[in-house]
């Protein structure tokens, strides 16, 4: 069993009380989190990178890094922590806002925050980084009929594709909101993985188009963090 990471903004935390506050990380507690996965052993991994973990075809100490959104302040405080570290990571870019903000939030009363620009998406790619499509418009994709659905999910990854000379490989659902059939239109656009909201460990027999992950926020401390990332060495310690 593998722990996916989930987190979305690195920076200073909104005014108390703010919406959604809580999935906004201080760029000192995610630095203190990712030196303690090295200092322990862990590595922590892209998309692209841990899916042989995932399915039990590999076995290591390894984490999974996502980051919802594409959010600027990942690429200034993020990045450098996680090369410093000698970390992957994938980020899910919402393709018609690159350089843009996180318009879906606003009818939420959540404060604008700079997206990515194209120039910083292909240097995070240029890293050593994954670009993953996170859509176009960051749509509740349930809700669209067939054929926007799929201009999403494939327009997307064609747009990404054509932005980074690579393939774009890894998708996450807006919201986490996704039905079977929406699985089966991510794998047919010629996705190898997709990740949800919902909470868990990914395992080998898991439908690699609803991969869970390990939500960590703001108020997550130190000692909680190792225990969602250790978890797996508790689970295989039952099984033997």
């Amino acid at each position: 069993m593998v722990p996916i990471l989930m987190y979305h903004q690195i920076g200073e935390p909104a005014r108390r009380g703010a919406p959604y506050r809580s999935l906004t990380v201080h760029p000192a507690a995610f630095s203190r989190q990712m030196n303690w996965l090295r200092r322990l052993g862990y590595k922590g991994l892209s998309m692209r990178e841990l899916l042989p973990y995932v399915r039990g075809e590999k076995h290591g100490k390894v984490v999974g890094i996502t980051f919802d959104d594409g959010y600027r302040n990942v690429y200034r405080n993020a990045l450098p922590v996680l090369r410093h570290n000698g970390f992957t990571a994938t980020n899910y870019f919402v393709v018609q806002q690159l350089g843009g903000g996180n318009v879906w939030d606003y009818e939420k009363g959540i404060a604008h925050s700079d997206l990515m620009s194209p120039d910083e998406m292909r240097d995070w790619a240029r890293q050593g980084m994954e670009v993953g499509s996170h859509t176009l418009t960051h749509p509740h994709l349930p809700e669209l009929s067939p054929d926007d659905a799929r201009e999403e999910v494939l327009g997307s990854k064609q747009q990404l594709e054509a932005l980074v000379g690579e393939p774009v490989t890894a998708f996450c659902y807006p919201y986490g909101h996704e039905t079977p059939a929406l699985r089966i239109l991510t794998r047919d656009a010629g996705y190898t993985n997709a990740t949800t909201t919902a909470r868990g460990l990914a395992r080998p027999d898991d439908d690699l188009f609803g991969l869970p992950r390990v939500i960590v926020a703001r108020s997550t401390h130190l000692l909680r963090f190792l225990q969602k990332c250790l978890t797996q060495l508790e689970e295989r310690r039952r099984s033997v």
